[in-house]
C-alpha cells in the first residue's frame, strides 16, 4: 500500500533504460550509491537533474543502510520525460511519519524522515510503496523544459579558424591489452607506421615508443597506459626506424569477462586537434571575441584545466596553448632558479624529442635589446643572433618571441614560442604573449611552490631511508651495492663509484649500475677504458664528460665497421650492443666527491641516458646522499679492517689442526658467542708431547671480548711449552697459575681440564687429568653406563698456592670420554638448566657411536633444550678408543 496523502505514481511513462544495484548496509556504501546514480545519469545525458538525484539517494540509502541496517536496492529507470530512482530496503515494518500529521516531518534537524522531507522539496512527485519483504520510496525529476532544439555544447570556433590537415587525417586505433602487448592494430596505424598488423600484434607498444618518457610529464608509456584517462605526446618508431611524433588520447576499459585493455586513439602530433581542440583567437584580437552569444577571454582557454598540482601537466598544456595561439612551430617554457641567475628548460613541444629537458641556460645571455629573459624579446632571425636563445641551437627556428614570466616582480621564469621561418612575428605577437604569460604566472609559481615542497619531502623521506639502510650494513660491498641501488632509478639512469684505498692509490671502479640490466656489462666495459674522473674534494656535482665522448666514439666506430670502413668496437660484442650502450651513456654525466674524514675516498658518478639533463633538485639530494654513504662506506672500510685483523689475531688462538692419535677417535666441536667471534673465552688444545704422548686441553676463561682471548692464548700456548719441557700436569697447571696472577689487573680466572694421553699395545688408552675448577669430564662404558671420570680442584688465577693432584683413567675399547665447557652445562630455557644430569642422560644414548657421532649429539641435544641463541661459547671434546676390529 501507499502511504496517505503522497500521490503513488504509476509507471505510464515509456521506460528506456534502467540501472541497477544494491549496496550492504556499512557506512561507505552511502558515498558508492551517490558514485552509481551520478554516473548513470551523466551516462544517460540527465546532467540537469544530477545534484537533486544525488542528494535524495543520499538520504534515502543512508536511512536503508544507517538507520533501517539492512541491504540498500537502487534501481534507475529513465523515460522521455525525467528519470525515476526507486530506493528499497528490507526492514518493511518500520514507521514512515504520514503528511499532515503534527509528526509529519518534524524539525529538520531530527534524525528520522528527513529523506521524505527533501524528497517532498525537490522532487517532481514521490512515493513510498509497501512489499512482504521490504519499503521501497521512489522519486521522480522532470526534466527541466528547453527551447526546441537546445543542447548542451561547447563553444563553437569558427570556421575559418579550424585547423587545417595538410593531407588526409588517420587516426590509429591500437588497443593493448593487460599485460601492455598490442591485440589490435588498425589499417590508419599500419599507413602511419608502416607496420602490418601481423608483425606488430603480440609485442609490448614499449618496444615501438621513441621516447621512454613523455615529454613535458612525469608520467611514462607505461604507466600511462594503466591509467583509466591520459592525453599527451610521444613518439612512435616506424618501419623504417624514424620517429613519428604522435599526439595520444587513452581510455582503460574491460570487457564483459572483466579483463582490461587499453584503447589508444593516435594523430599525428601536427594534428592534435583531433583528439584535443583548443580554441584560438584571432590573429588582430588581443582582447575577447565572440562564441554563439558570449564574449570568450582567449587566455582562460589557454590555461587549459590540468590538475592545480600538476606542474609538469600546467607547463606542457601551456607550451601547446601558446603555439597554437600563435600559429607556431614550437614553443618552449623555462623556470628560473632561486637565485634567479639560471633558467631550467621544463617543457617543450615542436622541438626535436625532449633533449633540452632540465638543460640550464644563463638568464643575462649577453648585451643589448636581445640579451635578456627579463624583458620581452622579439628576434627576427636567429641566424643574424645565433646565441640569442641557445635552446634552439640546431633545431631549424629562425624567429622567435620570448617573453617573461614574472610573480610581484620577480623573474619566474620564460615563455617563447618560434617558427622556422625568419620575421614571422612583430611587437603585437609579442604583447599578445606577454598577457598569456602575466595570466599564466601565478598558477606556474604556484604549482611549482606546490611541486618544490613535494621534492622536500620526498627528498627528507629518501635521505631517512637511505641513512636506516646505509646504517644497517657494516659490509664493504654490501654499502657499495646500496649507494648504487638507491641512486638507480630514483636519481640517474646509471651509477658508477669509484673507491680509493689510500692516498697513493688511483681510483678504482668498484661498482657499475644501469637501470636496464642488459646494459651494465657494455657500461661497465666502458668506463673501464677512460680514466677514472679525477679525486677532487670540491663538494657538490661536476660536470663529467669522458663517458659521452668514449660513447660517441665507439658508435662511430660501430658503425663504420657496419660499413666495412673500420675493426672491431671498442666495447666489444655486437653493434647492436654498442650503440645501446652508447645511447645509455649519451647524456649528461656529474661526478660528486665521496669525503669522510677530510679525505676523498671515491666518486659517486651518474649517468642520464642521450641528451638528457639532472634537475637541480635531484642534483642536491644526490649531494646529500653521497655525504652519507662516504661515511657509512669509511665506516664499513674501518670496520671489515678491524675485522680482518681480529680473525687473523682470533685463528692464532686456534689450534692450527687435530694430530692423527694411534687407536684414538678424536672430535672437536667448538662455537664461539657473539657476532663475528671465532674465539671466545672458551679453548681447546690437542698437541704431541713427545712420542707416544699426548696433550689435550678445554678451558673457559671468566669473561668475553679481548681481556678474555688474551688469556685464552696465555693459557693454550703455555700449557704447550711447558708440556714439552716434561712437566707433569699438576706443575704445568700451577706455574700457569702463576703467570695468570703476574698479568695483574688483566687477570682473569680460569677453569681448566688437563690431561695427558697415552695410546697403549693392548688397544687402551691411560690418560692423566687435573680438572682445576671445570666441569668434570664424563666416561662412557660400553653397557651404557656413565660416571665422572676426575674430581673437582681449584681453578687457576685466583689463589697464588696451589696444590694440585692429577688422577689416572684407563679407556677401554668401546670407551668414550666427553669434555665440555660450562656453556653446555648451564644451557637454559626459562629457569630450566641441561645441568651434569641432562648432559649425563645424552651421553647414555650414544653408546656405541663414533667421536664425530657422539659431539654432534650433545650438541643438537644444547641447542634443542632452549629456542634462543646460545649466549655463551661452548667447546666439546669427544676421545673414544674404538673396538677392535673382527
Amino acid at each position: 500500500m501507499a502511504e496517505p496523502g503522497v500521490e503513488t505514481r504509476t509507471r505510464s511513462s515509456v521506460i528506456t533504460a534502467r540501472a541497477a544495484a544494491s549496496f550492504d548496509p556499512v557506512g561507505r556504501s552511502v558515498a558508492t550509491a551517490r558514485a552509481f546514480v551520478r554516473d548513470t545519469l551523466q551516462g544517460w545525458g540527465y546532467s540537469d537533474v544530477i545534484d537533486d538525484a544525488v542528494v535524495l539517494t543520499s538520504e534515502l540509502v543512508t536511512n536503508a543502510v544507517v538507520h533501517a541496517g539492512t541491504t540498500a536496492d537502487v534501481l534507475c529507470l529513465r523515460s522521455e520525460d525525467g528519470v525515476r530512482v526507486e530506493v528499497a530496503d528490507h526492514y518493511p515494518e518500520r514507521e514512515v511519519p504520514l503528511q499532515g500529521s503534527a509528526e509529519s516531518f518534524g524539525s529538520p534537524d531530527r534524525e528520522g524522515g528527513r529523506g521524505l522531507l527533501l524528497c517532498a522539496a525537490l522532487a517532481s512527485r514521490w512515493g513510498v510503496e509497501y512489499t512482504p519483504t521490504l519499503k521501497q520510496v521512489w522519486f521522480q525529476l522532470d526534466l527541466p523544459d528547453r527551447p526546441v532544439g537546445a543542447r548542451s555544447a561547447g563553444p563553437v570556433i569558427p570556421v575559418e579558424l579550424l585547423p587545417v590537415a595538410d593531407a588526409q587525417v588517420r587516426v590509429a586505433t591500437i588497443q593493448i591489452d593487460r599485460t601492455g602487448a598490442i591485440s589490435s592494430w588498425n589499417d590508419d596505424a599500419g599507413t602511419l607506421f608502416g607496420y602490418a598488423a601481423e608483425q606488430v600484434i603480440g609485442k609490448p607498444l614499449t618496444d615501438f615508443a621513441a621516447w621512454p618518457h613523455t615529454p613535458g610529464t612525469g608520467t611514462g608509456i607505461a604507466d600511462a597506459l594503466l591509467l583509466s584517462r591520459w592525453e599527451g605526446s610521444y613518439g612512435i618508431r616506424d618501419a623504417d626506424g624514424r620517429v613519428v611524433p604522435v599526439y595520444a588520447s587513452h581510455l582503460r576499459v574491460r570487457d564483459p569477462q572483466g579483463e582490461p585493455s587499453t584503447v589508444c586513439l593516435l594523430v599525428r602530433d601536427d594534428e592534435r586537434a583531433i583528439l584535443q581542440t583548443p580554441l584560438r583567437a584571432p590573429q588582430d584580437s588581443t582582447d575577447s571575441y565572440s562564441v554563439g552569444n558570449r564574449s570568450v577571454d582567449p587566455f582562460e582557454i589557454f590555461i587549459g584545466s590540468p590538475a592545480p598540482d600538476d606542474l609538469d601537466g600546467l607547463l606542457q598544456r601551456t607550451v601547446e596553448r601558446a603555439r597554437d595561439m600563435l600559429d607556431a612551430d614550437a614553443a618552449f617554457l623555462l623556470l628560473a632558479t632561486d637565485d634567479e641567475t639560471e633558467l631550467e628548460v621544463r617543457a617543450t613541444t615542436g622541438l626535436p624529442s625532449a633533449r633540452q629537458r632540465f638543460a640550464r641556460v644563463p638568464v643575462e645571455t649577453g648585451t643589448g635589446r636581445y640579451g635578456s629573459a627579463r624583458m620581452p624579446a622579439v628576434h627576427e632571425d636567429l641566424s643574424a643572433v645565433p646565441e640569442a636563445v641557445p635552446l634552439l641551437n640546431g633545431t631549424g627556428m629562425r624567429s622567435v618571441v620570448t617573453v617573461p614570466l614574472k610573480v610581484e616582480g620577480r623573474l619566474t621564469g620564460s615563455l617563447g614560442v618560434a617558427a622556422e621561418t625568419p620575421g614571422r612575428y612583430s611587437n603585437e605577437e609579442a604583447l599578445r604573449l606577454q598577457f598569456a604569460a602575466d595570466r599564466i604566472a601565478l598558477a606556474v609559481e604556484s604549482a611549482r611552490l606546490g611541486e618544490l615542497e613535494r621534492l622536500r619531502r620526498g627528498s627528507l623521506s629518501f635521505l631517512v631511508e637511505a641513512s636506516d639502510l646505509l646504517a644497517g650494513t657494516l659490509d664493504h660491498d654490501q654499502t657499495l651495492a646500496l649507494m648504487a641501488q638507491m641512486t638507480v632509478p630514483t636519481l640517474a639512469t646509471w651509477c658508477a663509484v669509484y673507491t680509493i684505498a689510500d692516498q697513493a692509490s688511483d681510483p678504482y671502479l668498484s661498482f657499475v649500475l644501469h637501470e636496464d640490466e642488459e646494459r651494465i656489462d657494455g657500461l661497465k666495459a666502458l668506463l673501464s677504458k677512460i680514466a677514472p674522473p679525477e679525486p677532487v674534494p670540491t663538494p657538490g656535482a661536476r660536470l663529467w664528460a669522458a663517458p659521452g665522448e668514449a660513447a660517441h666514439q665507439a658508435a662511430l666506430r660501430s658503425s663504420m665497421r657496419s660499413l666495412g670502413l673500420g675493426s672491431t668496437p671498442a666495447l666489444g660484442g655486437g653493434i647492436g650492443t654498442t650503440l645501446a650502450t652508447a645511447a645509455a651513456v649519451g647524456g649528461e654525466t656529474v661526478v660528486l666527491p665521496l669525503v669522510a674524514r677530510n679525505r676523498v675516498i671515491g666518486m659517486l658518478t651518474l649517468g642520464k641516458p642521450s641528451d638528457d639533463h639532472f634537475r637541480q633538485e635531484i642534483l642536491e639530494l644526490a649531494e646529500d646522499l653521497s655525504r652519507r654513504a662516504a661515511l657509512a662506506l669509511d665506516n664499513a672500510r674501518l670496520y671489515s679492517e678491524r675485522m680482518a685483523i681480529s680473525r687473523s689475531l682470533q685463528r692464532s688462538l686456534l689450534p692450527p689442526g687435530l694430530p692423527v692419535i694411534p687407536n684414538v677417535e678424536v672430535e672437536v666441536i667448538y662455537r664461539a658467542a657473539g657476532e663475528g667471534n671465532e674465539v671466545g673465552g672458551d679453548f681447546y688444545d690437542l698437541f704431541p708431547i713427545r712420542d707416544g704422548a699426548y696433550g689435550f686441553a678445554i678451558g673457559d676463561v671468566c669473561g668475553t671480548g679481548p681481556e678474555a682471548a688474551a688469556v685464552t692464548g696465555l693459557a693454550r700456548h703455555a700449557l704447550r711449552l711447558l708440556a714439552r719441557e716434561g712437566f707433569g700436569g699438576p706443575a704445568v697447571l700451577e706455574r700457569l697459575n702463576a703467570a695468570i696472577l703476574d698479568e695483574g689487573s688483566r687477570s682473569r680466572f680460569l677453569t681448566l681440564l688437563y690431561g695427558e694421553l697415552w695410546p697403549q699395545e693392548d688397544g687402551s688408552a691411560v690418560l692423566k687429568v687435573v680438572c682445576a675448577g671445570h666441569p668434570l669430564p664424563l666416561r662412557l662404558r660400553q653397557d651404557g653406563t656413565v660416571e665422572a671420570a676426575a674430581e673437582p680442584q681449584p681453578l687457576l688465577g685466583v689463589m697464588e698456592d696451589l696444590e694440585l693432584y692429577e688422577q689416572t683413567i684407563t679407556l677401554d675399547p668401546g670407551d668414550v670420554l666427553l669434555c665440555v665447557t660450562d656453556g653446555i652445562t648451564e644451557r637454559r630455557e626459562g629457569t630450566r638448566m641441561l645441568g651434569d644430569d641432562g648432559l649425563a642422560e645424552v651421553l647414555t644414548n650414544c653408546t656405541g657411536l663414533t667421536a664425530g657421532a657422539v659431539a654432534g649429539r650433545v650438541l643438537r641435544a644444547v641447542e634443542r633444550f632452549a629456542a634462543e641463541p646460545a649466549s655463551d661459547d661452548m667447546a666439546i671434546l669427544v676421545m673414544r678408543v674404538p673396538e677392535p676390529q673382527k
